[in-house]
């Protein structure tokens, strides 16, 4: 009998079933979506996929009449897609394909079996279809995906290696299944992918860079990190991160900054603030301590040796996400959370309203982001010193909805503007424009807003001594 939480899958997807059906031809829906009805997950807000003994060509004549439109770019994989209302339809040809040793890409070749084109799945608890075009929806399970989703097992349907010699990439994604699912993989899995790794240098930075983008924003991506170090395939897309390994914290000395980053990692929750970039943020703390191996033992002019390693993991988390083709917009907004993730650490004595100012200019459009990241970055066992903390940031909180009530804070600029400047003064646009701007910011900074005339007043005097 089948479960009630498919019955509306089921109902949405019959018309097309009852199409391919009328053609004598079979229709699969097949992968996550099979996958995560059977474990109860939500489905209907995800576009589906379907496999189909059809070839290209019959698939385009088969939805002509059905689907609102119609679209080809993966046609030479097989794979026609489909827009029907709201929802995305991607139907794919049998396929056995398998990659060349150097490629990128696969050698198509179709096939009129769905064990075939199951067998090229990554893993068994993806491998499975729901035939809809049989009397009664028929689970096709050849190799064992459903006793392996029952009992947390991740394996692959062919040996390890075929499966990751026809797609490096999978190694990878088998780290989001370990977290994303809680699946222990078993050690053949575990064993191909240490002798493997190295074959990841064959897929693109942009595949590498999504995948490690979905295995960030599970609910807990530690164990998925670990796999990717412990495997030797961090080596390959993030060799600094392996490096943090064993590295002790000159802050947190009961763990190495591997640990704590993983630590960090999962203290930035979904819900961590009402309006944050969780993607962003995830980012940031596994990035935020990447300086720390190269400034070991570095003491400034005040013997500090924490805050060197920002200026140095800022440059290195720009040069690692431009490795991976981060856009230039996340690779702006991570570097300058991993560039001020200890700012918060600076001000110890108190927030002046000049303190709370500078920390907001700075932090800019990412201070909700720098808050999170800046809570989550305390993950010391000492509840004393955690209180303690907690309640500094609590403090920080409160000073800034304090100066906001009453400044302009999320656009802070100076009170006069330059056009306002170089009438005041009588100066043409130049570099004694820019000065004398520097000069009105720091007092913004310092005393916030003191009005027209007194500003006007600290320009002229300003000028009559500097010009």
């Amino acid at each position: 009998m089948v479960p009630e939480r498919f019955a509306p899958v089921l109902a949405e997807v019959a018309p097309l079933g009852e199409l391919f059906r009328a053609q004598h031809k079979k229709l699969f829906l097949v992968g996550g979506s099979v996958r995560d009805l059977l474990i109860g997950r939500a489905t209907t807000e995800l576009d589906f996929d379907f496999t189909t003994d059809a070839h290209p060509d019959e698939i385009k004549s088969i939805i002509a009449g059905w689907a609102d439109a119609i679209w080809t770019p993966g046609e030479r994989f097989g794979t026609i897609s489909a827009q029907k209302g709201s929802r995305t339809y991607e139907i794919t040809t049998h396929r056995a394909e398998a990659y060349s040793p150097e490629s990128r890409k696969p050698d198509v070749e179709f096939s009129t079996k769905i064990e075939d084109d199951l067998s090229r799945r990554d893993f068994t608890v993806n491998a499975m279809a729901l035939e809809i075009t049989a009397d009664a929806p028929v689970l096709v399970d050849p190799y064992g995906g459903l006793a392996d989703l029952m009992s947390k097992v991740l394996r692959t349907p062919l040996s390890p290696t075929e499966s990751f010699s026809d797609d490096p990439l999978r190694m990878m994604r088998a780290a989001r299944f370990i977290a994303g699912m809680q699946l222990v993989p078993v050690d053949e899995l575990v064993a191909a992918v240490r002798t493997m790794a190295d074959r990841l240098k064959i897929v693109s930075a942009e595949r590498i860079r999504h995948e490690l983008d979905r295995l960030l924003v599970t609910d807990h991506p530690t164990a998925g990190l670990w796999f990717l170090v412990d495997t030797g395939l961090a080596e390959h897309f993030f060799p600094e991160l392996p490096a943090m390994r064993l590295e002790q914290d000159p802050i947190h000395r009961h763990k190495d900054v591997l640990t704590h980053t993983f630590a960090v990692v999962e203290n930035v929750r979904p819900d961590a603030s009402p309006d944050f970039d969780f993607r962003i943020t995830r980012l940031a703390a596994l990035f935020h301590d990447i300086g720390k191996p190269r400034t070991r033992g570095y003491k400034d002019g005040k013997g500090v040796t924490f805050h060197h390693h920002e200026v140095v993991g800022a440059r290195m988390t720009k040069a690692r996400l431009k490795a991976l083709k981060y856009s230039s917009q996340d690779v702006d907004a991570i570097t300058e959370l991993v560039a001020l993730h200890l700012r918060f650490h600076t001000y110890a004595m108190g927030w002046t309203d000049s303190a709370v100012r500078r920390y907001v200019r700075d932090a800019g459009p990412l201070l909700n982001e720098l808050n999170v990241l800046t809570r989550c970055d305390c993950t010391t066992r000492n509840e004393k010193k955690a209180l303690l903390l907690a309640r500094r940031m609590d403090d920080l909180e409160r000073r800034i909805a304090e100066v906001m009530a009453r400044e302009e804070l999320a656009a802070l600029r100076p009170e006069l503007d330059g056009a306002q400047v170089m009438e005041l003064l009588g100066i043409p646009p130049g570099r004694d424009v820019g000065k004398a701007m520097e000069f009105l910011m720091e007092i913004r900074l310092e005393e916030g807003l003191i009005g027209t005339d007194a500003i006007t007043e600290r320009l002229r005097a300003w000028w009559a001594e500097h010009r």
